[in-house]
C-alpha cells in the first residue's frame, strides 16, 4: 500500500523546513509539533543519520470533521509531514489522506480524506515553483 505523497524540491534542508511549513500554513495546516529525529537519534543513541525533520502539521476543520465520525481516527490523520536531507535537493513527504479511509473501512471519512488530499497537494505544489 502506497501511504505516501512524496516530492523532491531543490533547495537545501535548511531553507526547505520553514517552506515546506509556510506551503502547509497557507493551505490551513498549523505546525503542532517539530521533531529533529537527526539531533534525537544523535543525543540519544549516538547515532548519525542525514537531516530529518518530522512536522505534526494538522489542519483543526479536518481534525474535528474526522474524528466526529471516529474517535480513533486521531492515529491516522494526515498530519506528519517529514522534510529529510537526500544526495540532490529534499525529499518532502505527507501522508495520503486515503489512508484514514482505507484502513478502518469508513467511507464517511471520504469527503474529509479529499479535501485533505486536495489542500495537501496544493502544499506540495507550491513548493515546486
Amino acid at each position: 500500500m502506497d501511504y505516501a505523497r512524496t516530492i523532491t524540491v531543490d533547495m537545501p534542508y535548511q531553507e526547505a523546513v520553514p517552506r515546506v511549513k509556510e506551503a502547509f500554513k497557507a493551505e490551513g495546516f498549523g505546525t503542532l509539533t517539530e521533531i529533529d529525529v537527526q539531533a534525537t537519534l544523535k543525543e540519544k543513541l549516538d547515532l548519525e543519520m542525514e537531516p530529518y525533520t518530522i512536522l505534526g502539521a494538522c489542519n483543526p476543520d479536518l481534525a474535528h470533521r474526522a474524528l466526529e465520525i471516529d474517535r480513533e481516527i486521531g492515529l491516522l490523520l494526515p498530519c506528519n509531514v517529514v522534510v529529510r536531507a537526500q544526495e540532490r535537493g529534499t525529499l518532502v513527504q505527507a501522508l495520503d489522506p486515503q489512508v484514514m479511509v482505507r484502513v478502518p473501512e469508513r467511507d464517511e471519512l471520504q469527503p474529509i480524506a479529499e479535501e485533505a488530499d486536495v489542500r495537501i497537494q496544493a502544499a506540495l505544489n507550491s513548493l515546486k515553483s
